[in-house]
C-alpha cells in the first residue's frame, strides 16, 4: 500500500535556535537540522502541511470544538502528571501482569482506540500505525526494524482500555516531558503546569532538579503515558530491535525534544545518535496522518513476519 499525499513539501526545522524552510531540494532537513536523502521516486512519501481535517498539523490554537478538547486534555495532564504519580505508574505496570498475547493482537486492539489529545487524526489508532509504517517502508525498504518500530509504537494505548486499568487519556496520550526538574517553556499549553503540585517543590522546580547534567535520558523519569509503557513491555519481553527502535518508543511524543530543542542538557552521547533517528520516524508520524485507508489484510502478513524476527510469540503486558 503507497501512501500519496500530494501536496507541497514544507517542513520547518529549528537549527541553532533559527528556523529553517526546506523546499523541494535533494535532502529534507528535518529538527535540529538532521538531513535525509529524499526520496525522488515519484511514488514515494511526500510530507503534508495539512492533516485529515484539511488543518495545519499540530495546530492547537485553530477554533474547533476538538481543539477545545484538546486544551483540556493538556490542562488535566499538566497538573495531574506529577514525579509520584509516574513513580507509581512505573511500579504498578512494571509488573506486566494485565494480560499475555502477542504484537498483532495488541495492534487489533487499538481498533477500539481514539486519541483525545490528536488535534489531527480521528480515525481508529491501527490505520496510523499502518500509514506511518507503510510510508517509511517505502522510503527506507531495507531498514525493517524502523517499519516495525512504526507499527508499534503506539500500541500503549491500550492503556485506555479496561482490561488495562481503563487509565484517564491525560494518563495515556499526549506529549511528553521530564518530571523531576523544571517544566519548560516549550510544552504545548505549558500555562497549566502552575497548578502541578511539582511546579512549586524546591528540588523539582529547578533546570535539572533531581537529576545532573548529561545523565542520559534512561536516568529521567518521563510524564507517564503510553510511550513509556510500550518502552517497558517492549525491553522487559526481551525485543532485539536496536537502540534507536526503544528510543523512538518512548521518546515519540517527546515534542519538547524533537521539535523544540528543550531538554537536551539531560541528554549523553547515544542519546544524541538515537535522536537522528527520531528526527526520521517523527516525520512519518506526523505527516503520513490521512483519510487514505491501508488495507490491513494485505499488508498483514509482512508485519507479522517482522513480529516474529524481533518479538517472542507472546509478551507479557
Amino acid at each position: 500500500m503507497t501512501i500519496l499525499i500530494e501536496q507541497p513539501v514544507l517542513l520547518e526545522s529549528q537549527v541553532e535556535g533559527k528556523n529553517v524552510h526546506a523546499v523541494e531540494t535533494n535532502e529534507l532537513v528535518l529538527d535540529g537540522g538532521f538531513q535525509v536523502p529524499k526520496n525522488e521516486s515519484k511514488d514515494g512519501f511526500k510530507p503534508s502541511e495539512i492533516n485529515s481535517f484539511g488543518q495545519s498539523f499540530r495546530d492547537y490554537e485553530a477554533e474547533s470544538e476538538r481543539q477545545k478538547g484538546v486544551e483540556e486534555f493538556y490542562r488535566l495532564q499538566h497538573i495531574n502528571q506529577t514525579y509520584d504519580f509516574v513513580k507509581r505508574m512505573r511500579e504498578q505496570y512494571g509488573k506486566l501482569d494485565k494480560a499475555e498475547m502477542g504484537i498483532w493482537e495488541c495492534c487489533e486492539l487499538l481498533n477500539e482506540v481514539v486519541d483525545d489529545s490528536d488535534p489531527d487524526l480521528d480515525e481508529p489508532q491501527i490505520q496510523h500505525l499502518l500509514q506511518s509504517a507503510e510510508a517509511i517502508r517505502k522510503d527506507y525498504p531495507d531498514e525493517d526494524w524502523l517499519h516495525l518500530t512504526a507499527l508499534i509504537h503506539d500500541l500503549g494505548k491500550i492503556l485506555v482500555l479496561p482490561a488495562f486499568g481503563e487509565l484517564p487519556q491525560w494518563a495515556v496520550v499526549g506529549d511528553t516531558f521530564p518530571v523531576g526538574c523544571a517544566f519548560d517553556q516549550s510544552n504545548i499549553h505549558c500555562k497549566y503546569f502552575k497548578d502541578n503540585p511539582d511546579y512549586k517543590c524546591s528540588a523539582y522546580n529547578t533546570k535539572n532538579g533531581i537529576y545532573t547534567e548529561g545523565c542520559g535520558l534512561d536516568n529521567v523519569a518521563m510524564s507517564w503515558g503510553h510511550d513509556d509503557y510500550m518502552y517497558m513491555v517492549a525491553k522487559e519481553n526481551g525485543t532485539t530491535l536496536p537502540s534507536a527502535g526503544l528510543f523512538i518508543i518512548r521518546y515519540h511524543s517527546f515534542y519538547p525534544l524533537h521539535k523544540e530543542g528543550a531538554y537536551t542538557h539531560l541528554m549523553n552521547e547515544e542519546d544524541f545518535e538515537n535522536l537522528k533517528w527520531l528526527h526520521v520516524f517523527n516525520k512519518y508520524d506526523l505527516y503520513s496522518k490521512s483519510k487514505v485507508l491501508v488495507d490491513v489484510e494485505k499488508v498483514k502478513p509482512y508485519y507479522i513476519s517482522l513480529i516474529e524476527k524481533y518479538f517472542p510469540s507472546k509478551l507479557k503486558w
